[in-house]
């Protein structure tokens, strides 16, 4: 029994770099359909669009507020309704208030949202690309009064 030791070396690297290839593959798939969006005690997203892969079962945003204001003076979410229809819901919720997350009650036009959250907090929202349509043109955004105008982005499935 003899081994060349070249050919075995060499075959146990192939496996380990496809190993290590399909691995890292996987990750970029998942990560595809998981954001992490951040925002301070400033009116800014860290992210001004999100593309999402229509092969997503499920999305999952989380959002974290690295700034130390509190919700009622700084407070920030993530919703998200289709461009048409972003800054009617935004003005339609101002007179929803704080517990509300400034968004009109049982609204349609608001698909997706996260509670508002101050400096320090971390929420998170999960849903299904079933209920939207990839050619539709999305906007998340922050519905706190006065945010939205700068804190608005793309939301588009490809």
């Amino acid at each position: 029994f003899v081994i060349n030791v070249n050919q075995f070396l060499e075959s146990e690297m192939k496996q380990l770099i496809v190993g290590l290839a399909l691995m890292f593959a996987a990750g970029m798939a998942s990560a595809a359909c998981e954001v992490n969006v951040e925002v301070g005690d400033s009116l800014a997203f860290s992210e001004s669009s999100i593309t999402v892969e229509a092969s997503c079962d499920t999305v999952t945003v989380n959002l974290k507020h690295t700034g130390s204001l509190p919700a009622a003076a700084m407070g920030h979410n993530w919703v998200l309704s289709k461009t048409a229809d972003y800054q009617a819901v935004a003005n339609d919720g101002m007179a929803a208030g704080l517990d509300a997350n400034y968004l009109p009650a049982d609204d349609a036009r608001v698909l997706v949202y996260t509670k508002i959250i101050g400096g320090g907090e971390e929420t998170s929202v999960s849903f299904s690309l079933s209920d939207l349509d990839a050619g539709e043109s999305y906007t998340f955004y922050c519905s706190f009064p006065g945010h939205t105008g700068l804190m608005n982005g793309t939301f588009t499935i490809s």
